[in-house]
């Protein structure tokens, strides 16, 4: 049987300890909570003087004393991306996390990719799947595994889909900086985004009152071109934006690349209605705004 959250202390375990997981994990720290995380390398030393308890975990190194490093865990944080034999977290401690007598709340990140290309249409949770490609495929079996784990073991599992991430330190304004930015001349596409900040305002909404088997889209209100918030972050620096070119000449990673095939927009009113999410960041022009001054003050 679960411990009630209100009769023992909280402890969140991240699965990769990541952009996003760090943010949350700062903030819970900030409120008392305990943290520990995995990294593919040993986290760094500011993580372990902050306060978290760091792990090494890979599919060819699991923790090899699961149940020591798990122990007190009340809440798990998954970001840490299938492979081509499935997710490696599930497939190595699966077992181990079904024996945490006080775990009651598990989330996946994953991404809004799954839903593939609607040639700029809304899509929603309850818009069917149709991944592009094999990254995005093995994102649908793994938020499937995930969810039929916690229908199986009784623990909630809510799967967060999270459109283009961005933040500080993670931006067009560093880009632009850097010479770096890209404006590719692709009429008609768009992106969906979220601040970093608002994700983890949503995974702290979903640990508040979490709902078993449950998707949500965590993205702003405003999809917009790429090249939209090139030209809105150069007007913030107070210098030109970088010139229009084909997709073809951008020089663009292939996973780069790969996001451009996907054309959509990605509705978020679940969050909103379920979680009463109310984003800090309901824009790329408020979020941007927001890291420049932060950057000035």
């Amino acid at each position: 049987m679960k411990i009630p959250i209100s009769q023992r202390p909280n402890r969140l375990f991240c699965f990769g300890l990541g952009y996003s997981a760090g943010v949350l994990a700062r903030a819970l720290l900030a409120e008392g909570w305990a943290v520990a995380g995995t990294h593919h390398m040993p986290l760094a030393e500011d993580a372990a003087q902050a306060g978290v308890d760091s792990h090494h975990f890979e599919r060819a190194h699991p923790l090899p004393c699961p149940m020591a490093a798990l122990a007190g865990t009340s809440h798990v944080l998954l970001s840490i991306p299938p492979d081509d034999a499935g997710d490696p977290v599930l497939d190595r401690h699966g077992t181990d996390l079904a024996a945490l007598a006080g775990l009651c709340w598990i989330g996946y990140l994953s991404t809004t990719g799954v839903y593939g290309d609607h040639g700029g249409a809304w899509v929603d949770e309850t818009t069917p799947t149709k991944p592009s490609g094999p990254r995005q495929r093995r994102r649908v079996l793994a938020e499937q595994a995930w969810l039929e784990w916690g229908r199986s073991h009784g623990v909630a599992v809510q799967v967060f889909r999270l459109a283009g991430i961005y933040g500080p330190g993670r931006n067009v304004l560093d880009q632009l900086r850097a010479g770096t930015a890209k404006r590719i001349d692709q009429p008609g596409q768009i992106f969906s985004r979220i601040h970093v900040n608002d994700i983890a305002a949503v995974l702290r909404a979903s640990i508040a009152r979490p709902s078993p088997d449950t998707t949500y889209n965590v993205c702003d209100d405003l999809p917009a071109p790429a090249e939209a918030v090139v030209n809105y972050a150069a007007g913030l620096l107070g210098m030109g934006p970088p010139p229009l070119v084909p997709l073809a000449e951008s020089g663009l990673s292939p996973m780069a690349l790969s996001f451009h095939a996907d054309n959509k927009r990605v509705r978020n009113e679940r969050i909103k209605r379920e979680l009463g999410v109310v984003l800090r960041h309901p824009d790329y022009k408020s979020g941007l705004a927001a890291i420049l001054a932060a950057e000035t003050a």
